[in-house]
């Protein structure tokens, strides 16, 4: 990410998260002649103590010198949480040192990687690098989701997936809820690794073959390990809920583990069973 592409994400996440904030939450009256929804640039800049003409600059994306105590200062007033926090701060500063581009060859998981993804035998679980390829999962994953095995190496993105494979988008009773999931983890990873020129090319590609892409990117939600339940209405399987559970894994790939737990007070699992017994008969 160049710096002209890294104030221009800045600009847009302070503005999405300036208009998504209650006047009220501030203790400020919210009033009926408000133009737009949430708070007024002005009002961002006495919150944290700037001037209002330094506060539209760092929106605006302009080159213009910060610092920690000042980003504390905004994040505070814009009640950024630690993830958010952690993405205005990679945007501001640049700290992270560049990186490579995308691998060209699927990345090899660790011998103990691949003893959890057996051992995780009725949890669908997926591996999956910074970019979100898609580099180890479980048999249980293959029955819920995709057989993963049948899909290219350069096609295999769990991003890409969600929004071109009918499977996937009729899978989660809530579609968008469950993608904007992913986008909010994919949003933590683009904002850490700022000098990877991958990210700016695939999200170019994303919007331009999907609009739905673009408008769910711009909601600017940052979250790295979010715990949500879901619930999917499978084509074989019927209901089940999953509690889906996002770990990084400890070691130099940056890889992320996301187990999918059957909730304990439905049959999510014994459907499971039956349905990977059906499939091996």
């Amino acid at each position: 990410m160049n710096k002209e592409t890294r104030y221009e994400a800045l600009s847009a996440f302070l503005k999405a998260k300036r208009a998504s904030m209650n006047p009220q939450s501030v203790g400020l009256p919210s009033g009926t002649r408000r133009r737009t929804p949430g708070l007024r640039r002005e009002e961002v800049a006495q919150l944290a103590g700037v001037s209002t003409t330094w506060y539209t600059w760092l929106e605006q994306g302009r080159d213009i010198k910060v610092s920690a105590s000042v980003l504390e200062a905004i994040a505070t007033a814009l009640q950024l949480n630690q993830d958010e926090r952690k993405y205005l701060f990679d945007l501001s500063l640049d700290v992270h040192p560049t990186v490579s581009q995308q691998e060209v060859e699927p990345v090899k998981i660790s011998p103990s990687l691949e003893k959890i993804l057996t051992e995780l035998k009725y949890c669908p679980t997926l591996i999956t690098d910074r970019h979100f390829q898609i580099v180890g999962w479980n048999r249980a994953a293959a029955h819920v989701f995709l057989d993963f095995e049948q899909i290219s190496w350069d096609q295999r993105n769990l991003i890409r997936l969600v929004f071109i494979r009918k499977e996937l988008r009729s899978l989660a009773v809530n579609w968008e809820h469950f993608v904007k999931g992913f986008l909010a983890i994919f949003r933590s990873y683009y904002g850490q690794y700022v000098g990877d020129a991958w990210y700016n090319q695939f999200l170019g590609e994303m919007s331009t073959l999907h609009p739905e892409f673009q408008t769910l990117w711009q909601e600017s939600q940052v979250n790295i390990a979010p715990e949500v339940q879901i619930e999917f209405r499978h084509a074989k399987a019927g209901k089940m809920l999953y509690n889906l559970t996002s770990l990084q894994v400890q070691g130099n790939m940056d890889l992320r583990c996301s187990v999918y737990t059957p909730v304990e007070e439905s049959s999510t699992e014994m459907k499971l069973k039956r349905l990977m017994k059906k499939t091996d008969d």
